[in-house]
């Protein structure tokens, strides 16, 4: 009488053999840990994450730097959820954009009327800021509509969102905006 071999003995025969093989190292050597992740940076490069600011993907991005704080490499990050380690041509380009020499640093401003610009202090651009913000509410507010309904908003100042905005950002952002009045606000992912 003939005995016939199963698919399954077969099976389980050629696995448990070829799972000896590889443990006693026949097929190159033990697999060890190091051998698979290497890790070449040098040791004054710091892993920073980050989440591009360009669209409204937010993908994520790892940035080293060196111990002066310049950007020498950038690379998608494999575990974000979104981009998992890709990237568009935008955001392969924060170090480029990063690192220009022709990148503004300082707070440039331009009188009205005025056809040069002058370097001013970041105190004066913030005032500057919040200045205009609070002589536009005051002469645009608006207490009651047309039907004489309280509204108590400002129509005159609008606000566009950014991608690299987080949800905590978001959320104190428009209780901010809110407490101003705005009634115009929106996101540049739905524009």
């Amino acid at each position: 009488m003939k005995s016939q071999i199963t698919r399954r003995d077969f099976l389980k025969v050629s696995g448990g053999a070829a799972g000896v093989l590889a443990a006693t190292g026949v097929f190159g050597g033990a697999l060890k840990p190091e051998a698979v992740l290497v890790d070449n940076r040098p040791r004054w490069i710091k892993e920073t994450f980050t989440i591009c600011p360009y669209d409204a993907s937010g993908c994520g991005f790892i940035c080293y730097t060196d111990n002066a704080g310049r950007l020498v490499n950038l690379e998608g990050d494999p575990d974000h959820p979104i981009n998992r380690g890709g990237g568009c041509s935008k955001g392969a380009a924060m170090a480029q954009i990063h690192n220009n020499s022709r990148r503004l640093n300082k707070v440039l401003y331009r009188a009205p009327n005025a056809s040069d610009w002058e370097e001013k202090s970041w105190d004066f651009a913030l005032d500057a800021i919040a200045r205009r913000v609070k002589d536009t509410r005051d002469e645009n507010w608006i207490t009651t509509n047309s039907s004489g309904k309280l509204v108590n908003r400002v129509d005159a100042i609008a606000h566009v969102g950014g991608a690299a905005h987080d949800n905590e950002e978001c959320y104190l952002l428009i209780k901010m905006l809110r407490a101003l009045g705005l009634v115009y606000v929106e996101h540049q992912a739905r524009i």
